[in-house]
C-alpha cells in the first residue's frame, strides 16, 4: 500500500457559526476537495479527514483518499467542544496512520488544521494533553474573528494565523491558503521528504489572512 499523507481538517460548527460562516466553511470545503481532486502530487499521497466540534465532536468524514474525498454537510448549532476535537482527532490518527517499524516505513506524519470562531466551552486542557501525546507533522490553528480565543490556540500550535472576521471572504481565503498549503505538502511527499514532513515554510498568506508573531 502506498504511503499516505494525512490531513485533517478540525471545524468549528457551534452556533456562532450559523448563517454565510458555516456556508462559507462549506463552500470553502468544496472548494478544497475539487482542488485536491486535480492536484497530481495529492492524488498520489494525500487522505482527508473532517471532524466537527459543537456540542460534541464528531468524525464526519473519515480519513478518505484525495481521488473519493466527498465534502459534508455542514450546519451549525451548539457549543464549542474544542477539547473533545482534540481528542477525537487523535484516536482516529492512531487508528488510520500507520507507523515506522523495523519491517517497514510507515505514513508521513499528519497535518492538523483548526478553524474557531469563539472560546472552546469543554475541558479544553485535558483535550490538548491528549492530543500532544502524538507526534503531529505540522498543526495550524485559524482564529476567525474578534470572537476567537487566540490564547488557546497558541497553546495548541505556534502556527496560528488570525482572520478579521467570519465572512464569506475571509474564509473563502483562508481555506484557498490550507489549500495551497496541504498541496506543498504533498508536493514535498513525493519529492521524498522525511517522515515528519513539517512545513517549515507554509505558503504565502493571502490578504485578510495574518500570521501571529511568536
Amino acid at each position: 500500500m502506498a504511503k499516505k499523507l494525512p490531513v485533517y481538517l478540525l471545524l468549528d460548527t457551534s452556533g456562532s457559526m450559523c448563517g454565510e460562516p458555516i456556508q462559507a466553511v462549506a463552500n470553502g470545503i468544496c472548494t478544497f476537495g475539487q482542488a485536491i481532486s486535480s492536484d497530481p502530487y495529492a492524488l498520489e499521497t494525500m487522505h482527508v479527514g473532517v471532524i466537527t466540534f459543537d456540542s460534541e465532536a464528531k468524525e464526519v468524514v473519515p480519513l478518505t483518499e484525495a481521488a473519493q474525498f466527498q465534502p459534508p454537510t455542514l450546519v451549525a448549532s451548539g457549543c464549542t467542544e474544542l477539547g473533545a476535537a482534540l481528542r477525537l482527532v487523535k484516536q482516529c490518527a492512531e487508528r488510520d496512520v500507520k507507523k515506522s517499524t523495523d519491517a517497514g516505513k510507515g505514513d508521513w506524519k499528519p497535518l492538523v488544521f483548526i478553524l474557531t470562531d469563539g472560546g472552546p466551552t469543554d475541558d479544553w486542557q485535558q483535550g490538548l494533553q491528549e492530543f500532544n501525546q502524538y507526534k503531529w507533522g505540522t498543526v495550524v490553528a485559524c482564529a476567525a474573528g474578534a470572537g476567537a480565543d487566540d490564547s488557546v490556540l497558541r497553546q495548541i500550535t505556534n502556527n496560528v494565523v488570525y482572520l478579521s472576521g467570519a465572512d464569506a471572504n475571509s474564509l473563502k481565503a483562508f481555506f484557498n491558503w490550507v489549500t495551497a498549503s496541504a498541496s506543498l505538502a504533498s508536493q514535498n511527499a513525493g519529492a521524498g521528504a522525511g517522515d515528519g514532513l513539517t512545513l517549515t515554510k507554509l505558503p504565502p498568506l493571502p490578504e485578510g489572512v495574518t500570521l501571529a508573531k511568536p
